[in-house]
């Protein structure tokens, strides 16, 4: 089915991960040269590209020799080979000498892998490559940790090199998620400084971008995309805030949207399915009802929501259960023209006070009083007494923005442990949806 999509298919025969093994997939097939031979022999027969292989090497050199002759026989175009067995680990020298006895026992390209942690620069590359005598060389660990490793002229300092993969990664909208962790595989060495511990605590974009002060770059590219998408949209039958409306299977119409839910993004006290709740208990409607499913080859999560006889989602898959459902609200709450809760201040704004303010309701023993030169001292959530200076008495902390603005859409701010709901609904609670 994606042959005509793809240069190469090559099966990977030595992940040493738990769950390849037992799934029987990855080194677990080591043993089994029998299944080897089936499924190879069936790849090359059944495909017009070029078929390759991966493997671990096996306890003796005799029985990986035994091994790669075998893989041989079956056609496959070339074959690479990780120096290290199964039961072995990055901490664990690399076997060279073994994969340069497999070279010398087939008449196939051999690709060595296994040799990051003695790779620095690309000439630790070639010298690899002539150590094990074979065709090319393949790596993982330390191209993660710095890309340009490849580069004939030398290694860039590794935060030049994660300036690079940061623009790349906005240009083409990579998700967050993924790109934190691989610039934090790029900046494995350093996540005990001051950037490593911002970089850490990042949750979005702007955050990460203020680390390499890249943050014009990320506005600039994310106003570009957006003028692109406004071109789009037309083309695409979406609304004008990216909502659009299909048919499914079952005839039933969904209404979809590209939505992403950051936590970070929300005051405390209030959560899209809270507010959704709400409104449906303030207008006498059943609850939303939740079907969410896991896409198991990412272990992600997408809901579909019903209200009122009607479908939301969002076309985004998220990586909690709870994201997910989060996120349907949202697209719901958009249809319904309802404020989904969202903080209002943007990446460039001063921050608002994240500490009870002059407008919270706190307990007559932790009282703030607020001006310009006197201290207020509150409590944290975690019981540690603090003594803070809240600049100004009108300023609304998170937790009061949040109930000012459901309160201008008619909806009273739930309080703690009060949302039951029954049957199959699920139970819901201030704070985390």
């Amino acid at each position: 089915m994606v042959e005509k999509d793809v240069a190469a298919i090559d099966v990977n025969m030595g992940c040493p991960k738990s769950f390849s093994i037992q799934g029987g997939m990855g080194a677990a097939l080591l043993t089994q040269p029998t299944k080897v031979k089936q499924i190879l022999s069936s790849l090359v027969n059944g495909v017009s590209v070029p078929v390759t292989c991966k493997i671990r090497i096996l306890p003796t050199l005799e029985e990986t020799v035994s091994l790669v002759k075998l893989i041989e026989g079956t056609g496959v175009s070339a074959l690479a080979v990780h120096g290290r067995m199964k039961e072995e680990r990055p901490r664990h020298k690399n076997h060279n000498d073994v994969i340069k006895a497999v070279v010398e026992a087939v008449n196939i390209p051999v690709i060595a892998n296994g040799g990051s942690a003695e790779i620095h620069s690309y000439e630790d590359i070639e010298k690899f490559r002539q150590e094990t005598g074979a065709s090319s060389v393949m790596l993982a660990r330390c191209a993660q940790w710095n890309p340009s490793v490849f580069r004939r002229q030398g290694m860039l300092p590794v935060e030049d090199a994660i300036r690079a993969y940061i623009r790349y990664a906005l240009l083409y909208d990579n998700p967050f998620t993924n790109s934190k962790y691989t610039i934090q595989q790029m900046f494995h060495e350093h996540l005990c400084s001051e950037k490593g511990t911002l970089l850490m605590q990042a949750q979005l974009w702007e955050e990460t971008c203020a680390i390499w002060d890249m943050t014009t770059y990320m506005e600039h590219t994310q106003r570009a995309r957006k003028e692109l998408l406004v071109k789009l949209k037309g083309k695409c039958g979406l609304e004008g805030d990216g909502v659009r409306k299909r048919r499914m299977e079952d005839g039933t119409e969904i209404t979809e949207m590209a939505f992403k839910f950051i936590r970070k993004k929300y005051p405390d006290s209030v959560s899209p399915k809270l507010i959704l709740h709400e409104y449906a208990k303030k207008n006498r409607i059943r609850p939303p009802v939740y079907h969410t499913e896991q896409k198991l080859s990412d272990r992600s999560f997408q809901s579909i929501l019903t209200f009122s006889d009607r479908k939301f989602t969002s076309i985004l898959w998220e990586k909690s259960k709870k994201y997910a459902e989060q996120a349907a609200a949202v697209v719901c709450l958009k249809d319904l023209g309802v404020d989904d809760g969202r903080k209002v201040e943007s990446a460039r704004q001063s921050p608002r006070p994240t500490k009870p303010c002059a407008n919270c309701c706190v307990s007559a023993d932790q009282k703030v009083v607020a001006n310009d030169t006197r201290t207020a001292e509150t409590s944290r959530d975690v019981g540690t007494s603090l003594v803070e200076k809240v600049d100004d008495a009108a300023a609304l902390c998170e937790n009061c923005e949040g109930k000012q603005r459901l309160s201008q859409d008619g909806i009273d701010r739930p309080s703690e442990n009060k949302l039951r709901l029954d049957g199959e609904d699920q139970i819901c609670q201030t704070g985390n949806g």
